[in-house]
């Protein structure tokens, strides 16, 4: 019988070039798999704790302490164990723990140690790990929302709206749509450098520069989707990262870029107007993860129409989820591995979501990787949308060839964006 032979961290550069943990497992017939633990910059209150050193290391961010406890207190109790049940090597970590949020070993020392598991499980058996997770039903190549203009946390500029995003849904297959979206990405580089802006790139691999207004950027995105060749409400729809927990305070929305200072009501008329005059299929995070009144607002305007993705409001959680789904908040989720903690809670979220026609959209951190964890992850849980940055960068890109690479092995791969937004 294979079991765990030994677990071990080390602490690496994420790439934002702050540390982070990677955790390796090795199994006892030989197979030594890692795994790196993305950090995000937008979090939610309520996500799992990421542990951090607080000293004058990194100016006070080392993970020794995380990197410590997979050493010691996981190894412990995880070596000599089946290493093919992940739910019962994940629950161990969760009792291991004993805490709600994993503020005892941290969540990054605990994902990474899980997510690391499973890749060598997946390598022992010879099986690509999308295989392993998913079995023969994980067949669907993600629409990607791809992140070419950012604001808000994600860049230097005065844009209150983190993310704009494009979704090449009208496309047969995955890699004719990435390319649709390289091309747009480029295209944007030139007419924003044309019109004398810096082409600079922030977190995510999107340009940065300042505009006018919150609603400049769709109308550079829209000139680039149509000087590319494409068409925009056809081939190319736009979805948006409001995170607008980022610009709430003392129950108002001020967004400094149109000069406004909104309710939760003007903030959902704000919106409305944006998906009455653009093609707008989905907005993350319109309201402000404790403005659940606002939420209901947003729901009950747009819910109907468009893709409403809670991000900071459901931090991956079962729970927070259920409340949500109980009083028809939102109609989608973003998942994050690292809000939640391990692999199997990832999957119980995904599954919950699915059950009660909740979309699903797997999500990289804007601290990153070349770690292509949640491109497999994606096509295992059928989630059927990605969200992973623009098409440059490393640690983006990682999980863009990776999705190309399992479309390729799949003998029948699916893309489904012509429907998701029917």
């Amino acid at each position: 019988m294979v079991y765990i032979d030994n677990i071990f961290a080390q602490e690496v550069l994420d790439s934002r070039g702050n540390p982070t943990v990677k955790a390796t497992v090795v199994l006892s017939d030989g197979t030594m798999s890692s795994a790196i633990v993305p950090s995000g910059a937008s979090t939610g209150k309520r996500e799992a704790l990421e542990l951090r050193d607080n000293d004058e290391r990194f100016n006070g961010k080392g993970v020794l302490k995380a990197c410590e406890h997979v050493d010691v207190d996981i190894a412990d109790e995880l070596v000599g164990l089946n290493p093919y049940n992940q739910a019962e090597i994940d629950a161990i970590l969760k009792e291991l723990d004993g805490t709600d949020n994993y503020s005892k070993l941290g969540a990054n020392a605990v994902l990474g140690v899980s997510m690391a598991v499973a890749r060598a499980a997946a390598t022992s058996l010879h099986l690509p790990l999308y295989r392993y997770l998913g079995g023969s039903n994980g067949v669907i190549l993600p629409t990607p929302m791809l992140n070419i203009i950012n604001g808000g946390a994600h860049a230097d500029n005065d844009v209150d709206l983190q993310e704009y995003m494009i979704m090449p849904t009208g496309f047969d297959d995955f890699k004719e749509a990435l390319r649709a979206s390289s091309e747009i990405y480029h295209t944007l580089k030139k007419l924003l450098a044309n019109d004398g802006h810096p082409t600079a790139l922030g977190d995510e691999g999107g340009f940065a520069p300042n505009f006018k207004n919150n609603s400049e950027p769709i109308e550079y995105i829209l000139k680039a989707i149509e000087k590319a060749g494409y068409k925009p409400g056809e081939e190319i729809v736009i979805a948006l990262d409001a995170a607008s927990s980022e610009f709430y305070n003392d129950g108002k929305y001020e967004l400094k870029g149109d000069k406004k200072i909104l309710s939760s009501e003007e903030l959902a008329e704000f919106y409305e107007d944006l998906v009455n005059k653009f093609p707008i299929v989905s907005i993350e995070d319109g309201m402000a993860e404790d403005d659940w009144e606002g939420w209901k607002i947003l729901t009950q305007k747009l819910g109907s129409k468009i893709q409403l993705v809670g991000d900071d409001l459901f931090v991956t959680n079962k729970k927070i989820l259920a409340e949500g789904i109980e009083k028809n908040i939102a109609n989608a989720i973003l998942i994050k591995p690292n809000q939640i903690g391990t692999v199997t809670e990832t999957m119980q979220t995904v599954r919950l979501a699915q059950r009660n026609s909740y979309n699903c959209v797997m999500s990289h951190r804007s601290g990153e990787s070349e770690d292509a964890f949640i491109a497999d992850f994606a096509v295992a849980l059928n989630t059927a949308q990605i969200k992973t940055g623009a098409p440059a960068r490393g640690e983006r890109t990682a999980k863009y060839n990776r999705l190309l690479e399992i479309e390729r092995d799949l003998l029948y791969p699916e893309y489904i964006g012509k429907e998701l937004f029917r």
